[in-house]
């Protein structure tokens, strides 16, 4: 299931100005969405109420929302990365990774195989989300994400 969060478009242009729509139930209906998939994941248990408390604090902005999150998830991983954010930008062919992941195609990120709830159904699942990692390998995250040698 897709996991998406509805915004109020005001006619701002800058991220940080786009306000999250809470007139919708969508967070209802995404923490039972993610409740429903991960419930028998093997670290779930110990990650769920941490997370659902973020997404309960209801910020108005989703660059808050997003930040929040981006950092819950790499505090759980064990990275830590700078994250700039800038007043402009001019995308360069070497920085410009707005369109590299996208839904519609696959995964360019080859990741190792590792334990999925749904595996015996549908196989290993390439370039699910950094959520599907932490509450299938919990601790071990971080190991999944750097290249094997």
């Amino acid at each position: 299931m897709d996991l998406r969060v509805p915004v109020l478009h005001d006619g701002g242009r800058l991220i940080t100005d786009i306000r999250v729509d809470w007139s919708t139930p969508w967070l209802h209906q995404t923490e039972y969405a993610i409740d429903t998939a991960y419930y028998s994941s093997p670290f779930f248990e110990y990650y769920r109420d941490e997370l659902f408390a973020l997404l309960d604090r209801r910020p108005e902005r989703l660059w808050d929302l997003n930040m929040s999150l981006t950092d819950f998830f790499c505090a759980k991983i064990g990275i830590a990365p700078v994250i700039e954010p800038t007043t402009d930008w001019a995308a360069t062919a070497q920085d410009d990774w707005r369109d590299a992941l996208s839904p519609k195609r696959p995964c360019p990120i080859q990741t190792r195989p590792y334990w999925q709830v749904f595996r015996e159904k549908f196989g290993f699942v390439d370039g699910l989300s950094v959520m599907d990692l932490l509450f299938n390998e919990g601790p071990e995250s971080l190991g999944w994400l750097q290249p094997a040698y």
